[in-house]
């Protein structure tokens, strides 16, 4: 199956997302000083308003369905994890020093740093009450999904944690396992499991239903980091912007990093391991990593795994009861993770 159905399905609901996020968050106090719109909620809107394809939330609503609710239901829960997102970007930018974020300077460039860290954190508020003070939901359905949601967001605090430290402490001593830890909790809960975990909570969903979900999500969503990793070595320089071969410049443990390190000897594997610790910027330089990495195996090890994991996935599905439709377009979702050029 192609990914043309999820990409139909994500078009159809994402102006639910968009009507949402503009009618619901960034309320202001008409009591409070108008200084608050200059340096908090205006660049706020502004990042928010400049997300990108919607996908996480647009999966708390396809999870609402697949257990044979209406995507109304989780909604806002969906937002909530999409202004998680933009927290942790705009957190992100700052931990890696990035300039540039959508097509434009990030927050801590553009209202520097001070105000982009409250900003992130004003984020975090406003996903907690967007929970909350959903009127679609009862008091026992908004305890069930705060608490995925917060596991959510403690995961993916885990997986940050791992990332950096690794980067601080010059840590070399990983192999592919190490990452796949990383990558389940940084990326794989949030940006697939969990959004469709909490649709199915907001959807009455049973236990195996939920747990089948989240399976799918952690399989599928370990797909999507590996092809965001290959996108980031082997894209092109005008799909990623300035980030492309960033990971390399900045040190990232990634999964065809880790493969060549553990495969590669001698002469070329002191020459890569010397390339990815200069923190390097030169082209030549990048392309000459991503050549020896290539030497290794470990791009196509990389699209071996990636495709691995959407099959899993996809099989995942037949044992989950779910609705067809819904089946259907979540493993055209799971091709779509990793047939995206972006």
């Amino acid at each position: 199956m192609g990914c043309e159905q999820f990409i139909s399905y994500l078009a159809s609901r994402r102006p639910l997302v968009e009507a949402w996020l503009s009618g619901h968050a960034w309320s202001r106090d008409e009591k409070a000083p108008r200084d608050l719109d200059t340096y908090l909620y205006a660049p706020l809107e502004r990042f928010n308003r400049g997300g990108g394809k919607r996908v996480r939330p647009v999966l708390a609503l396809l999870g609402c369905e697949a257990v044979g609710a209406s995507p109304e239901r989780a909604l806002a829960s969906g937002c909530a994890v999409e202004l998680f997102q933009s927290a942790a970007l705009i957190h992100d930018d700052i931990a890696d020093r990035s300039e540039l974020r959508r097509g434009e300077p990030c927050l801590h460039i553009s209202q520097g740093i001070g105000l982009a860290i409250n900003a992130g954190d004003a984020a975090l508020v406003e996903a907690s009450a967007a929970v909350i003070e959903d009127p679609f939901l009862d008091d026992a359905t908004r305890c069930a999904v705060m608490r995925e949601l917060l596991a959510m967001q403690r995961r993916t605090i885990e997986g940050q944690a791992l990332d950096l430290g690794w980067v601080r402490d010059g840590r070399w001593d990983l192999a592919a396992g190490d990452y796949r830890t990383m990558a389940t909790l940084k990326t794989a809960y949030y940006s697939c499991a969990s959004p469709l975990v909490i649709g199915a909570i907001c959807g009455g969903g049973t236990a195996g239903q939920r747990e089948g979900l989240e399976g799918f999500g952690l399989d599928a969503g370990l797909a999507f980091q590996i092809q965001d990793d290959l996108l980031n070595l082997t894209g092109s320089a005008e799909g990623q912007g300035k980030d492309f071969m960033s990971d390399l410049t900045e040190g990232k443990r990634t999964l065809p990093v880790l493969y060549a390190l553990e495969h590669l000897e001698g002469e070329p594997r002191s020459q890569f391991l010397s390339l990815i610790t200069s923190g390097t910027e030169d082209e030549n330089d990048l392309l000459r990593a991503v050549s020896i990495m290539d030497e290794a195996g470990a791009l196509d090890y990389a699209r071996r795994c990636a495709q691995e994991f959407v099959e899993r996935a996809t099989d995942r599905l037949v044992r989950t009861d779910i609705s067809p439709a819904a089946r259907d377009t979540l493993a055209s979702m799971a091709q779509y993770f990793i047939e995206r050029a972006g």
